[in-house]
């Protein structure tokens, strides 16, 4: 069977997309894992089909590069509504395996889009420890923060957590280092009301079982457990919030390139207005025998 596939990234996250609105398209685990494996077929963290919805603009299904579908992946949603603009859709209102998500392209080229991602809310976070924090962002995440992240073992300790006994269902894992050239606390004193972050960020992705250069939901999720522990641990300082709603701003680092999370603190755990902000690219397509 010859298909036409798609290679788009977002921060070094890369994936391949097929148009399957006519819903005609049925690959296969095993097919999809050949097309994902980075020597033997196209190479990606994992593959997307666009589909047709009776209900929003298009929909999303997404597959790890093991071949199984999986849970929301935030930049491969930017990707696909990246490509749904380089296909003419002009509207980005569409479905994805975590629920509805409304999407806008801030600015358009044949090559590059930038997307804003609505994320779902949160409002359950568990503190595991006092520098680790588990959340679903569409995805489940655990959250790590260290000192050293350059030099952290991410591939020994991901594989730790992610097939850890506390997690039944697998997670993906996050570390984080905020103090990106600001303040002891990672808050930047530069900016009038302290309300935007910059934080580092390494994860290990279930499903590609491996560290990817950027996660979109493990991004969203580092951002709002670091202001969750920023917010706990320095309640007594002048950027303690106490106050609320209140939008704050995350600039990430990540190792594939940077990505911006916005979201509205309601309180205790409760975050809405989630936004993912980035960088998507068309890479190549080609037609493929599989």
């Amino acid at each position: 069977m010859k298909i036409k596939v798609y290679k788009y990234q977002g921060a070094g996250n890369d994936f391949v997309i097929i148009d399957n609105r006519k819903g005609d398209i049925n690959l296969t685990t095993e097919q999809i894992r050949l097309l994902c494996h980075r020597r033997f077929g196209i190479g990606s963290d994992g593959l997307m089909y666009l589909g047709s919805s009776d209900k929003y603009d298009f929909s999303m299904k997404y597959f790890n590069s093991d071949g199984n579908e999986g849970s929301m992946c935030g930049n491969g949603g930017r990707c696909l509504v990246a490509f749904a603009a380089h296909k003419g859709i002009k509207k980005y209102n569409f479905e994805a395996i975590d629920g509805e998500h409304i999407a806008k392209v801030t600015s358009f080229s044949p090559v590059t889009c930038q997307v804003e991602l609505g994320i779902i809310d949160v409002t359950v976070i568990k503190e595991h420890s006092p520098k680790s924090f588990y959340l679903n962002t569409g995805s489940p995440h655990l959250v790590i923060f260290v000192d050293n992240l350059k030099e952290y073992d991410v591939i020994k300790y991901g594989k730790l957590w992610r097939h850890h006994t506390l997690f039944p269902e697998g997670t993906n894992v996050n570390f984080v280092q905020g103090n990106w050239g600001k303040d002891s606390s990672g808050w930047s004193s530069s900016l009038e009301g302290g309300n935007r972050l910059e934080i580092s960020v390494r994860t290990f992705e279930r499903g590609v079982e491996d560290e990817t250069l950027a996660c979109g939901t493990g991004v969203t999720a580092s951002a709002i457990a670091y202001h969750r522990l920023l917010n706990k641990n320095f309640k007594n300082r002048e950027f303690s919030h106490n106050y609320y709603p209140l939008d704050i701003d995350t600039h990430i680092k990540a190792e594939g390139g940077e990505l911006d999370v916005s979201f509205r603190f309601n309180g205790d755990d409760n975050y809405s207005n989630i936004l993912l902000k980035g960088p998507a690219s068309f890479v190549y397509k080609c037609d493929i025998d599989i």
